[in-house]
Formats: structure tokens, sequence, C-alpha cells
């Protein structure tokens, strides 16, 4: 079990948000499962989506406007997915993984207009 409730729940959160990426980015499949299963209280479920929502945003700024537009229709939709699982553990997990899988698609993004832009 991954307790995120610790003195500092927001950084904490934040730290679990960067290995849930991490594991996404790496293929590991099973340790995503595996750390988002340990995740039990909404509270930490909700501090780790917080952590993924300002990794995401940060990438979203670096975005061309265009992108960055889409970027926040995104987040707008990922925060209607958090808000309807708002009391469902098992849906905020899957608005955990679909967070973590949006980070990575700004990063690969950000790399993209990157090698455009030269």
């Amino acid at each position: 079990m991954v307790r995120v409730t610790a003195p500092d729940p927001q950084a904490a959160g934040r730290e679990t948000a960067d290995e849930l990426v991490r594991r996404l980015s790496a293929d590991d499949a099973a340790g995503v499962d595996e750390l988002l299963a340990g995740i039990t209280e909404i509270r930490d479920l909700v501090f780790v989506g917080a952590g993924l929502t300002t990794i995401a945003r940060a990438h979203g700024r670096q975005l061309p406007p265009a992108q960055r537009a889409q970027a926040s229709t995104r987040q707008l939709n990922l925060g209607q997915l958090r808000d309807r699982h708002r009391g469902d553990p098992d849906g905020l997990r899957t608005w955990l993984r679909r967070s973590a899988e949006e980070v990575l698609v700004l990063r690969a993004l950000r790399e993209a207009a990157a090698r455009v832009a030269g």
C-alpha cells in the first residue's frame, strides 16, 4: 500500500506522479498497476492527480498555440473524468492512468515541436 499522506502530501503526490509517468514511459504495465493499486485513499489519489496535472500543464505551456489549446481541452476532459469518479477509487485510478498517458503525449508533442522549430 502506498501512503501519500505524509508530512507533505503534496510533495509525496508529486513524487508518486513522477514514478507513475516513469513506469508508464518504460512500458512497465505491471509496475503501473501495482503502483495504482497501492494507493487506497481517495485523498492520496487526488494528490497524485494534482502532481500529474502540474506536470501536464508545464509541458502544455511549452507547445505551439494550436497544440496548447488542444492540450487544454484534454485537461478539461480529464477533469470531467475525475469529477465523475470523485468518490470511486477505481475510477480515480483510471483518471490517474489517463493523466499519466497525457503527460507522455505532451512530452512527445513538445519534442516534435522542438525538432520542427530547429
